[in-house]
């Protein structure tokens, strides 16, 4: 065998070990932007819900419409960061503008439920009991998914950043994936509680 042919078969192995990365590198992208969809799922299954509370709330509540508004506009901002996120995930800062707008809504969404602990009758109507139950389902479901998301993302990550598969994908632009996080280091810091 000569060198030439030594040379051919050599290059031919590091071929196809490239496109074997190349692969993995598109399979556990796929996974991380499949898992993301599951989280968009959740998330327009919310935005749905949180306009007929405010509808339902706005009957018996009359001057905290300060609150109502805060919820629907943060609500409004989450689901354009959503669907933005959506269209491509793994481009850079939408899942983290995603998690900022996440974060304003649910900060919204707890000074509504302190204004709602506020008006007896407004618990007890009965759909609006029902909604709660729901977006609290959905709740659930948003952070089984996000878990989801971002174990794939790790995996992602891991693999294109190993080496040798770090030189396919930073050939062939595989460009790091972002989790979904808290946007503000606050919600790390322990609640303070008091009792007296």
């Amino acid at each position: 065998m000569g060198a030439g042919t030594i040379l051919l078969i050599v290059l031919l192995l590091l071929a196809a070990y490239a496109v074997m990365v190349y692969n993995r590198l598109v399979t556990h992208r796929n996974r991380f932007k499949n898992a993301f969809s599951q989280i968009d799922v959740q998330l327009q299954r919310r935005y749905e819900l949180i306009p007929n509370l405010v509808e339902i709330a706005s009957k018996y509540i009359t001057h905290e419409k300060e609150t109502l508004t805060a919820v629907v506009e943060a609500r409004n901002q989450a689901s354009k960061a959503c669907t933005a996120a959506a269209k491509n995930p793994d481009k850079s800062g939408v899942v983290g503008a995603l998690a900022q707008a996440e974060q304003t809504l649910g900060n919204a969404m707890g000074k509504f439920n302190m204004v709602i602990e506020d008006y007896p009758e407004l618990k007890a109507d009965e759909t609006m009991r029902d909604l709660h139950d729901e977006l609290t389902s959905t709740e659930n479901r948003v952070t089984y998914a996000r878990q989801a998301y971002s174990d794939a993302v790790m995996r992602y990550n891991t693999e294109r950043e190993q080496f040798p598969a770090v030189i396919v994908a930073n050939t062939c632009s595989f460009v790091e994936a972002d989790l979904f996080e808290a946007a503000n280091d606050e919600v790390y810091k322990p609640v303070k509680v008091s009792f007296g």
